[in-house]
């Protein structure tokens, strides 16, 4: 006996039963990346701090100064200094101390500070728009008790973020369907201005991208600060964020999108109904151009039109309010800060156009393939075309960006950065493997005879008169049943009129279903463009993840991994530097212990040394620590004299792994002073 195969209705509805399924295992992915994924850190890190963490000063400093590696935003409350039971001994005034490449704020404490420990919370937003914290502690006369723990979430996380980064990825998801929507209209089927589905489509993607924004611009004062909703209502906050760069972009994205609004009405009105022919004579010329086009499989968009110049100022007033919102993302992002952001910056608003364009009109796609069955072919050969430039450019600003962003091959296995960058170089590659059999089906489609879908609607009738009758409909004649469709004469009873309209709504249901369904290569087309699209939500998901992650040359610019510098683990760095400073008694030699020369916390000695090796006094020595190639420093340091020719000083933070450049400052009078220098390796 031989097995019989399940009927297409059976399958169909199967299909149609997986996906509410589908959805739940996509929403429980997005849920996993967004909790999953760590707080964002961002390119600005804290490279010292004055006094040092775990610092014993013998007495109270005047002030708490930290210094960052890249420029940071700070408020009169982000650094914030309490004692061992926990009151602010700050003044709560920051104290900005920036000067050329220095970038260091400090905050004023109160006088007569007693002994014991001190907890140091800061909190900053850094240049790529990523809110970033920490905390150490210091102690003055001696280390005590204290009941200050030192805080272990940071900022940008807990629910808050959560929020605010399910509003980036709706942001992101609302611009590509928005763009990619319209950009399907506009450059590939002009008549589906006019169809309800694609209408319903972009209108939705602009509210969504709308909404997300002002949820993201009232969320952001809670996101930097202290990750309470309740911060939403704080107007002055509101009012803060609003003088910010990452604030300023968000409305600008809100002004852009008044104009999008503008653009979306223009489309789907004045130009629908140009499309749809709905002049005076009834019919238009791109509708009779679409036509033409279906039934001969031929395809030319340059032909001249009714619709020609509309669609063409419609296409450079949609690429621009595109572009610039775009940018909203270019100019307060990771493209912003970094290395070479004159060339990032353009870079990554193409790489948004060109996502949004091949991704977003993938969608319009889906929706038309499923939702409008008289589709024409040549539109989906021309979406193939447009999405083949898209992905072109795609690749050539994605490996630009990825390079820029990873430094070295190490950061690629090595951050988190680099190892999301490989999931998504895996998504694309999927995605662009179903976009391949995609492209086989599209061209058995433009191979298959028209005159299926034809058959498919002069059969519909057949379909209607049975659906009629299985609803109970078996009083109204099968010749009768197509004109019920057309003009239908309400009973006064209202459950015979609530049964007629059941009634001609399962009859279209079915007529549409017989006509998509008429053709299997559009169904497999329809099949292949769903799986593009569930990979598609996936990789926004994990680019939205990225955006928020820590470029991997950063990480390695703070850890030090990737330098050329050879560490030397507990060994200390000892160096002798001759000096003149022209004067009387003036020469001499200057032996520099640096232990235990590594990244991190060192302690240093100076001795100085007279020609026949006797300790020689100083007036003043100073010395400076300089990282050329990551251009950090000079990192200046006074130590403080021990003995007779002998000075030191402990806790000498050297963030990074390099060669670093020791500038030793010797003065032997009042006007008689040198600097001598050498470069060591601190691995």
């Amino acid at each position: 006996m031989t097995a019989t195969a399940p009927a297409p209705s059976t399958a169909r509805a199967r299909a149609t039963a997986l996906l509410p399924r589908l959805a739940l295992v996509l929403a429980a992915l997005l849920a996993t990346l967004f909790t999953a994924a760590s707080p964002a850190t961002a390119h600005a890190a804290l490279t010292a701090s004055d006094p040092k963490d775990g610092a014993v000063v013998a007495t109270a400093p005047a002030q708490v100064t930290l210094s960052f590696s890249e420029q940071v935003a700070m408020g009169d409350d982000s650094i914030r200094v309490l004692d061992p039971q926990g009151k602010r001994v700050d003044t709560g005034e920051l104290r900005d101390m920036c000067s050329g490449n220095t970038v260091r704020y400090g905050t004023a404490l109160h006088a007569g500070l007693p002994n014991g420990t001190y907890t140091v919370a800061w909190q900053a937003v850094s240049a790529d728009s990523h809110p970033i914290s920490g905390a150490f502690t210091f102690s003055i006369g001696a280390p005590s008790a204290t009941d200050v723990s030192l805080p272990t979430a940071q900022a940008g996380g807990g629910p808050v973020g959560i929020a605010y980064g399910i509003a980036r990825y709706l942001s992101y998801a609302g611009f590509t369907v928005l763009v990619g929507g319209a950009a399907f209209i506009l450059l590939c089927w002009r008549r589906g201005a006019a169809e309800r589905p694609l209408q319903t489509l972009v209108v939705r993607a602009w509210v969504t991208l709308t909404v997300a924004t002002l949820a993201m611009l009232v969320l952001r004062t809670p996101y930097t600060g202290s990750g309470n909703f309740s911060d939403v209502f704080d107007l002055d906050g509101l009012r803060a964020v609003l003088e910010t760069k990452t604030g300023a972009s968000l409305v600008s994205r809100l002004l852009l999108l008044g104009a999008a609004a503008l653009f979306v009405a223009v489309l789907f009105g004045v130009y629908a109904r140009r499309v749809a022919g709905a002049g005076p004579d009834g019919a238009d010329g791109a509708e009779e151009m679409d036509k033409a086009d279906a039934n001969d499989g031929t395809d030319d968009p340059g032909k001249p039109d009714d619709t020609s110049d509309l669609t063409f100022g419609l296409a450079m007033g949609g690429a621009v309010v595109a572009g610039g919102i775009a940018a909203t993302w270019a100019l307060s992002e990771h493209a912003s800060t970094g290395i070479q952001p004159g060339i990032a910056m353009p870079a990554d608003i193409l790489h948004l156009m060109a996502v949004a364009t091949w991704l977003g009109g993938l969608a319009a796609l889906l929706v038309a393939l499923h939702k409008v069955p008289g589709i024409e072919r040549a539109a989906v050969r021309r979406f193939s075309t447009v999405a083949f430039v898209s992905v072109l450019v795609l690749a050539v600003t994605g490996i630009y960006q990825s390079w820029r962003q990873l430094g070295s091959w190490s950061a690629l296995t090595g951050t988190d950065y680099g190892q999301l960058l490989l999931l998504k170089v895996a998504l694309v590659a999927v995605l662009l493997g179903i976009a391949y059999a995609s492209r086989k089906w599209t061209a058995r489609l433009a191979d298959a005879p028209v005159a299926r879908v034809a058959a498919a609607e002069q059969t519909s009738g057949a379909v209607s008169r049975e659906t009629a009758s299985a609803d109970g409909s078996g009083d109204t004649a099968p010749a009768d049943v197509s004109r019920e469709t057309e003009a239908v004469t309400v009973p006064a009873d209202p459950q015979r009129a609530a049964q007629l309209a059941r009634q001609r709504a399962a009859r279209e249901s079915a007529r549409e279903k017989q006509v998509r369904d008429a053709d299997p290569d559009r169904a497999g087309l329809r099949r292949s463009v769903l799986a593009e699209a569930a990979i598609a939500v996936i990789l926004l998901a994990v680019t939205t993840v990225l955006t928020s992650t820590e470029p991997g040359r950063a990480v390695e610019q703070e850890t030090g991994r990737g330098s050329t510098a050879t560490a030397v683990p507990d060994r200390a760095v000892k160096i002798t530097l001759p000096f003149d400073t022209g004067g009387p008694n003036g020469k001499g030699s200057v032996r520099l212990e640096l232990d235990p020369g590594r990244v991190g916390a060192n302690t240093l000695h100076l001795w100085s040394d007279s020609p026949d090796g006797a300790p020689l006094d100083l007036p003043e020595i100073k010395v400076a620590f300089t990282l050329p190639a990551k251009d950090i420093g000079p990192l200046p340091l006074v130590p403080e004299q021990a003995a007779s020719g002998h000075w030191t000083a402990s806790g000498v933070q050297l963030p990074l792994a390099g060669e670093w450049r020791i500038d030793v400052t010797v003065r032997t009078s009042e006007i008689d002073q040198t600097t001598v220098q050498k470069t060591v390796k601190i691995g």
